[in-house]
This record gives C-alpha cells, structure tokens and sequence, in this order.
C-alpha cells in the first residue's frame, strides 16, 4: 500500500498567492522525509478552487530536492495542451528526476476553465479529443519518429525528444469516474485513479474496477495487473473532537467551493450527473458530521483513521492511497502533524490490517 498526497494549490480567502504556492511547496518538499511515497499537483486554472497551472512546473521543483518521493500529476487536463509538449516535459521531468515521473491525465470538468481557454464549444468533445492527445503522448515517448493522423492533431514524420528514462514510459493514470472510464483505462492499459472525493461509493468502485480488469483482458494484457489509486479526504489528528475541528471549516470551504464550479446537469457535461448532484447537494445541506462518518471521508484519530482506512482498502479494493489534507487553507504545522500520524502510525497499522485480511 502506497501512500501519496494531493496539492491543489486552492486559494481561499485571507492568504495571498504568493503565500499559497510557499505552502504547498513547503508541503511537498517535507513529504519524502515524513515517508510518503508520492506528491500530485492538481492542475486547475481561473478560480480560487485552484492555482496550479503547470504541475510540472512545481514538481521540477520538487525534484530538485528530493531523491527518492515519485512526482505523479493528479492530473493533467489533456484537451487544454498540445500532447507534444505534454510528451517533451514530462520526458525531461522524467530524466532530470532519474525516472520518477507518474504521469496522471484527465478529461477536466470545469466549464469556467473551458471557457478561459476558448474552449467551450469543446467540452462536448472531450473524450474524443483526450483519446487523441494520450496516443499522441505514448506515441512521441516510444517511437523514434512520429506519424499522427487525427481529427485533432496531425504529424508527420517528427523527430520528438527528449524520450523519458522510464521504459516503455513512465506510469500512466486515468481518472476515472463513469463506467465507461473504467473500461478505457484497462483497454489503453494504464493505472486508474478513482476518487472518493467525488462521491464514489463503494459499489461503484467495485464495478468499475471488474470493468477495469475487463478493459485490460480485452486489449490483451494481464488483467491481475494495474494499480488502483483512491483519493480521497483524509486528516489525522491526535484527538478525536480535535481532528474534526481541525478539518470542518476546511472541507465546508471546499464543497461550497467546488459547487459554483462543477460542470452543469446537461447532457455534454464532461463528468457524469452523479459529481455535479452530489457536490451541489452536499454544499447546500452540509452537515460535517454526517460526511465525516461516510466513506467520503476519513477524520479523526489514530485508531479511528486506521480502522476506516482498513475497511476502505476491501470495499474499494485500492492499492494506493492519495490523501487530499490540505485543503481549503488549513494551517500547514496541522497537515505536517497529519502527514507525519498518517505515514508513521496510521499506514503501519493499515498496512498490516489488510495484510492479514488478504
């Protein structure tokens, strides 16, 4: 079991942006020594919700001070980029960081964000556009000369470098959330990266992982295969009643956040109904208690967090574990308190749980 952190680089009100990048930097260079594993920049443009415009940007950054802790994107919005320029820095990522890139891509579901880039007639096309962008990616990091022929792009005979260090490439994630994203990430053969964050139930996750291991037999490759990654909010504290003072007022600023911003109820929204319900809805009726004891969450204690954890790991069925600490402006010396229960007393124990359950 792996255990990573999101960065969403969100801005709320009291702190200037110059303070919010010197924070979560500040977080993602200390998370190799308190012993995670990995740091996922969320890439998000135009609002408060997020200010991190090029992961890649702050994890060169992260690179150069770190040996060992995996730099994963979670994620890029593919249909914003030209895929060459996507496929050149993160192969220079991957080289500068001695192969420690996991590439984690995405569709985008924000229609402000569409918008921003002129992009709105656009979303409609999302999918088709990301299916083009990704083959384009893998393409430019594995062939030696490049011929690309799509509706979207187009190129001929290009010589593409640098080529990452990792062979084939570096790991690729995709967010998934429908059924139908589920299946694609097994054909395409790639690592999937779910989120409780956003209303995954347990049912739903188990069925999307059958058809992820589906989507992998069908394209011919091993479907036992394949990570698993779960996001979702997780703050640990050394108190109970502590623990969800801490985390309430955060997590009350993300979902009536993210609820102004999420894409519309209509038939060419990027992600499914079910996001844009069940944010809108938890923002208007928000009890934090009643979230905090679902399984959208975890918040609490030691025992508490490693005990939910555990039962998360079989009814998700999850090998890595992405923890969204920091978010909406809490203080940094109470996510390092977190990230350093988590990595040294609550992993342990999860670790070992789900080991003897297995």
């Amino acid at each position: 079991m792996k255990l990573g952190m999101l960065h969403l680089f969100e801005n709320p009100a009291g702190k200037t942006e110059h303070e919010v990048i010197k924070e979560q930097m500040e977080l993602m260079y200390e998370a190799e020594g308190l012993g995670f594993d990995s740091v996922w920049p969320a890439e998000h443009h135009f609002s408060e919700y997020g200010y991190c415009a090029s992961p890649q940007v702050s994890l060169a950054a992260v690179a150069a001070r770190t040996t060992r802790i995996r730099l994963g994107t979670g994620v890029v919005v593919l249909p914003f980029h030209n895929p060459i320029r996507v496929a050149e820095d993160f192969a220079f990522l991957d080289l500068m960081s001695d192969g420690r890139v996991d590439l984690g891509v995405g569709r985008g579901y924000q229609p402000i964000e569409y918008a921003g880039f002129g992009m709105a007639d656009q979303q409609a096309h999302s999918r088709e556009i990301f299916d083009e962008s990704i083959r384009l990616v893998r393409q430019c990091w594995t062939d030696e000369r490049v011929t690309f022929r799509g509706k979207h792009f187009q190129v001929e005979d290009l010589y593409v470098r640098p080529k990452p260090l990792q062979q084939p490439h570096p790991p690729i994630y995709m967010a998934c959330l429908s059924a139908e994203s589920f299946r694609l990430a097994g054909k395409y053969g790639f690592n999937v990266l779910m989120s409780g964050a956003f209303g995954l139930s347990a049912e739903g996750a188990r069925v999307g992982i059958k058809d992820y291991r589906a989507g992998r037999k069908e394209a011919g490759y091993d479907p036992a295969t394949g990570k698993v990654a779960l996001l979702l909010k997780v703050y640990a504290g050394d108190t109970m009643d502590g623990a969800r003072r801490d985390y309430a007022g955060p997590c009350t600023w993300y979902y009536r956040t993210i609820a102004k911003y999420v894409a519309p109820p209509t038939g060419q929204a990027i992600k499914s109904y079910e996001l844009y319900t069940q944010t809108k809805n938890t923002a208007e009726t928000l009890n934090f208690e009643d979230l905090a004891n679902s399984p959208l969450m975890v918040c609490g204690d030691v025992d508490h967090c490693a005990e939910k954890l555990s039962q998360l790991v079989v009814d998700f069925g999850f090998d890595e574990l992405l923890c969204w600490t920091r978010i909406g402006g809490l203080e940094n010396r109470k996510v390092l308190r977190s990230m350093e229960l988590m990595s040294g007393r609550v992993m342990p124990r999860v670790r070992k749980q789900t080991a003897l359950a297995a």
